[in-house]
């Protein structure tokens, strides 16, 4: 596999007061994916600092606000793997936001749904599955789907 570049992904994890995260269950063309869960995430947008691309995906994927300062880093992993481009992935946790958690990409998404973070469904992509893991341990750096060194 001859690779020319990485993206940088951001995902965010809304844990309420019941320990709880909120994921996504996803619609997409690509079967890897359709109909699993996920966390509110997107790519980098150039000339984009890291907190704001996750403050704005939250606002356009599930509509809520976050504030920059109210976003804690929990996680890196640095993932490649079927239907993914490489990518480092950047997790961050909020108990703090404003509104009520609605599906703003229907297209995109099926539903809205919160879990325990010690319960998380069978079907949730593994990327996101491991900056779960991360917060849950506070296991702050991971690799996934590369080769052995």
């Amino acid at each position: 596999m001859v690779i020319h570049r990485h993206l940088v992904d951001v995902h965010v994890l809304l844990v309420d007061d019941a320990d709880r995260v909120l994921l996504s269950r996803r619609r997409d063309t690509h079967p890897e994916f359709d109909g699993k869960w996920h966390l509110p995430s997107g790519k980098l947008d150039a000339g984009e600092s890291v907190l704001h691309a996750a403050v704005r995906e939250v606002r356009e994927e599930v509509g809520v606000l976050v504030e920059p300062a109210d976003l804690g880093h929990v996680h890196t992993t640095h993932v490649v793997g079927p239907g993914l481009e490489p990518r480092l992935g950047l997790f961050f946790a909020t108990h703090r936001w404003r509104g009520h958690p609605a599906n703003r990409e229907p297209d995109k998404c099926s539903e809205l749904r919160w879990f325990p973070l010690d319960d998380l469904p069978e079907r949730i992509i593994a990327y996101p599955a491991t900056g779960i893991a991360g917060y849950r341990t506070g296991t702050t750096f991971s690799t996934h789907g590369w080769p052995a060194p």
